[in-house]
């Protein structure tokens, strides 16, 4: 008999996985048996068995190292619809290497990459001295025809443009379902909202190609008009409609969908409603019906419901608090004795409970509401409390971070290895290293060491984009034609060549060139300089406009650096010191003896000094808070330069939330300027102009 060994990236102990990966694919074997399947599919199922079967049952030989490939054959389970070399090409495992068992788990990753196999296998049969490698593969049919049938007000050929599916290529049940929701979005789109679709898959086995048919109902056209409630006196119409993300049709509907019919999230519609009510007291609420109505190509939903009796809080108990006291634990609770009884704010208060025993530590605390009914109308509430003990951290653990260097993620961790494990800080980290802007999710949980007490903080992040490339041209009143290119980078490393990412530095580059405007703008920022929490930045500029007025053409040049510091959770004080040189030329003889008095060079030194209080819930899509800042300035004297001003500025802007997540601005400026020490004016570019 021959000796196999086991080099399947799937198996790990070939005794007992071997055999449950048999015994999964018996079920899938019996699960074919009832669902009709082909001769000639159930015959590749077993081959797949006996070869997954043959490789579990046998046992590697001992060796000193590794044994030597000799060759690789490949056998086909099905019809070979891709080429042996390029399955060799995206191999890894090679004649003549050693045997990997790494490379071979690398190997089978690739193969499915491709696309076009359903299942790889990979084992090995002893040759001589070494070993030769088999790789048995099953793959997947081509698709050689799409048919569509029932498609009437939308043309066949249309859909097929729309779908991803391609002739000649793979097969998969993804794909297929994507494709059918191409489908239904595109007649949704076109105002038919019940819309069916449906497909099924014709497969030649001996070919391996499949034909796939779509078949359509295309239903009634109309877009949802309106939605109307019946049956509800507690709540209005419009209130319950704010729950819903099904919405009537608006002017505006090609922007954000409204009007379409999804039943999937027409359903979850309905689940929103009864959750609404149940949060304001009414448990027993429930709905009867959604029906459609059809009138004159508009159509309209109606939910009716029976909205059942309000319920309020009995009594409530709290037990199973040793190290807290009850009477505090109490205070927490927002939802009180004889109040409305709400699973939301039941679910608020659980969470209060828990971030007061997390500031201490209790990471493995658990708290279980129950509601007990007590009576008409009335529940009890139990909070059962399970404390566990307080844990330190041991490690810090951060994964995820390809391009972030470590440290740039650290110093935005609130905790450190010996503090308490304090829940509330760890969450706070948590909307920190969002606030970055580096990573797509981010991740914290504690993970048990083994040791008493002591729990490691594991930190995941899931890295995205950070830098852009932008480019276009366009042509304004005021600029004219122009047109411009821009780099930016959020996550900067100017140390790293050459990728230049990853130490959180802030970097951007700007060229405008156009008929009234030309602009250069490169500037640097480290926010942590010397590992502290000091930022430092600089800017290099060239600016020259004809637009500010047509009398003359000015240009700036210069640079400046800035520092800055938080001194409070929302606080921050700046200092900047800038150095431009400022032109006016081709000034009009006919220019007033003011503009003429400007024209020529002159120098501006000035510090510019800043106090901001900024409670913004995101700097990038801000939705509430405030952004409040101060700024005097000073020019010229001991700093320099030609000119000698003073002044200062306050702006104020405020946030509101509105409803369709929309979101109000209200901002305001106040400001002043003036001479000071020798100077004699201020001049034309320096002045304060409304609007």
């Amino acid at each position: 008999m021959p000796i196999f060994l086991p080099i399947n990236a799937d198996l790990r102990r070939v005794g007992d996985e071997g055999r449950q990966g048999t015994f999964d694919v018996m079920k899938e074997f019996f699960g074919l048996m009832r669902g009709g399947i082909s001769v000639a599919r159930l015959v590749l199922v077993l081959i797949f068995a006996a070869s997954w079967s043959l490789q579990a049952q046998t046992a590697p030989p001992e060796q000193q190292g590794p044994p030597i490939i000799k060759s690789i054959e490949i056998q086909y389970v099905g019809p070979q619809t891709i080429a042996r070399d390029k399955i060799l090409a995206q191999m890894q495992t090679k004649p003549g290497r050693p045997y990997s068992e790494s490379l071979v788990e690398q190997d089978i990753k690739a193969l499915y990459k491709t696309g076009q196999l359903q299942n790889v296998r990979i084992f090995g049969q002893a040759e001589g001295d070494g070993v030769k490698v088999m790789v048995v593969l099953q793959t997947r049919s081509f698709v050689n025809e799409i048919a569509i049938e029932g498609a009437e007000r939308i043309s066949a050929k249309s859909l097929r443009k729309k779908i991803d599916l391609k002739i000649n290529g793979p097969l998969s049940e993804d794909e297929l379902q994507k494709a059918r929701e191409k489908i239904v979005e595109s007649y949704q789109a076109k105002g038919f909202t019940d819309v069916d679709v449906k497909y099924k898959v014709d497969t030649d086995e001996a070919r391996g190609t499949s034909r796939v048919v779509f078949t359509i109902a295309e239903g009634s056209k109309g877009a949802v008009s309106a939605i109307r409630f019946e049956g509800n006196t507690k709540f209005g119409d419009r209130i319950l409609r704010k729950q819903m993300k099904t919405k009537g049709k608006t002017f505006y509907s090609f922007i954000d969908k409204s009007g379409r019919l999804d039943e999937t999230q027409l359903e979850q519609d309905v689940n929103a409603v009864k959750e609404y009510y149940q949060d304001h007291g009414y448990i027993d609420v429930e709905v009867k019906e959604v029906r459609r109505e059809r009138a004159k190509g508009r159509l309209t939903i109606v939910m009716v419901l029976v909205e059942g009796p309000l319920y309020r809080v009995g009594k409530i108990r709290i037990s199973g608090t040793k190290v807290a006291n009850e009477q505090k634990v109490r205070a927490l609770l927002k939802m009180k004795e004889g109040g409305v009884y709400s699973p939301k704010q039941i679910r608020e208060d659980s969470k209060k409970i828990a971030d007061a025993y997390g500031s201490g530590g209790y990471v493995d605390l658990q708290v279980t509401p129950q509601g007990i009914p007590a009576g008409e109308g009335r529940i009890d509430v139990h909070y059962e409390i399970l404390e566990g003990g307080p844990s330190f951290v041991q490690r810090i653990n951060i994964v995820g971070n390809t391009r972030t260097k470590d440290k740039v993620i650290r110093r935005e961790v609130l905790i450190s290895p010996g503090d308490i494990l304090n829940s509330v800080r760890v969450e706070t980290t948590k909307k920190r290293l969002e606030n970055l802007g580096y990573f797509e999710k981010v991740e914290t949980f504690p993970e048990d060491t083994g040791v008493s007490g002591r729990k490691d903080l594991t930190i995941q992040v899931q890295e995205k984009r950070t830098g852009s490339l932008n480019f276009g041209a366009g042509f304004s009143t005021i600029d004219q034609l122009v047109g411009f290119v821009e780099m930016t980078q959020g996550n900067f490393d100017l140390l790293n060549w050459p990728s230049f990412t990853g130490a959180g530095q802030k970097f951007r580059f700007r060229l405008q060139y156009g008929n009234v405007r030309k602009d250069v703008t490169l500037s640097l920022t480290e926010p942590y300089f010397l590992d502290r929490r000091i930022s430092l930045g600089g800017e290099l500029f060239y600016r020259e406009a004809d637009y500010l007025s047509s009398l003359y053409t000015q240009r700036n040049y210069g640079f400046s650096l800035e520092t800055r510091k938080a001194i409070a959770p929302y606080t921050a004080l700046s200092l900047q010191y800038r150095l431009e040189a400022i032109e006016l030329f081709n000034v009009a003889p006919t220019s007033s003896s003011q503009i003429l008095l400007e024209q020529g060079q002159t120098t501006k030194s000035e510090v510019v000094a800043g106090i901001s209080n900024d409670t913004r819930d995101n700097p990038f899509l801000t939705r509430t808070g405030h952004r409040l800042v101060f700024t005097p300035y000073i020019a010229g004297g001991f700093l320099g330069g030609s000119e000698q001003i003073i002044g200062a500025s306050i702006e104020a802007r405020q946030y509101f939330h509105l409803w369709k997540d929309s979101i109000l601005l209200l901002s305001g400026e106040v400001a002043s300027v003036d001479t000071w020490g020798d100077g004699t004016r201020v001049r034309i570019f320096d002045r304060l102009f409304l609007g």
